[in-house]
């Protein structure tokens, strides 16, 4: 478990100063069994996330997104003042239903109005596009590793069984503990009893040969 611990640490280090310095991250995780912890995590710490569908372009094609996020928020206020009661019942069915979709696809990036300084990513080979966008320009990424990932191009890999809930709702929270901090400046003690819930997980889990893709200090 030793290495996972250390990259670990190296990782929650890495996104405390991040935040530090002004950047964001954006959560991804868009398997069954990451979907609500990235959810819940990546909104207490007050970042972005993506835990559906990864629509290709999010990073690459930015503008294209951020004109879809407009259009979602540009409803759910025109929603909120009461103008779908000036339309037909079957008008504003159609519009409620398209609120719906896309919270679904871009809900987690409502807030987001620029690019992401990194990614944290739980499967690299569920999520290769968004992988995939990052490395095409240039933005660090931080995520889990399992034993059949290539941790090649990750900037800092973490060792773990990704289809553990627990190894993924404890690596998950220490990133968005990092996050408080790195708004905070103040160190965020993590909670025993979830701590060793994940621990027997990130043991199952240690990789046989060491993770050497990780950036120089």
């Amino acid at each position: 478990m030793g290495q996972t611990v250390s990259l670990l640490t190296k990782a929650h280090d890495f996104t405390r100063d991040l935040i530090a310095e002004g950047g964001n991250i954006l959560f991804v995780g868009t398997k069954k069994q990451a979907q609500e912890t990235v959810e819940g995590e990546a909104k207490r710490c007050g970042m972005y996330y993506v835990n559906q569908r990864w629509l290709g372009g999010v990073l690459t094609n930015f503008a294209t997104i951020q004109t879809r996020i407009d259009y979602l928020v540009r409803l759910e206020d025109q929603q909120a003042r009461g103008e779908f009661g000036h339309l037909t019942k079957k008008e504003a069915l159609k519009l409620e239903k398209e609120i719906l979709r896309l919270n679904r696809q871009i809900g987690g990036l409502k807030e987001m109005t620029s690019l992401p300084s990194a990614l944290f990513i739980i499967d690299v080979i569920k999520e290769k596009i968004a992988l995939a966008e990052a490395k095409r320009i240039g933005i660090p990424v931080v995520a889990i590793v399992d034993t059949n990932c290539d941790p090649t191009g990750i900037d800092y890999p973490i060792p773990a069984n990704d289809d553990a809930i627990k190894a993924i709702r404890l690596i998950c929270s220490s990133i968005a503990d990092s996050v408080i901090e790195g708004k905070t400046g103040e160190a965020m003690a993590p909670e025993e009893e979830e701590k060793e819930e994940g621990v027997e997980e990130l043991e199952a889990v240690e990789t046989t040969e060491p993770v050497v893709s990780t950036p120089e200090e």
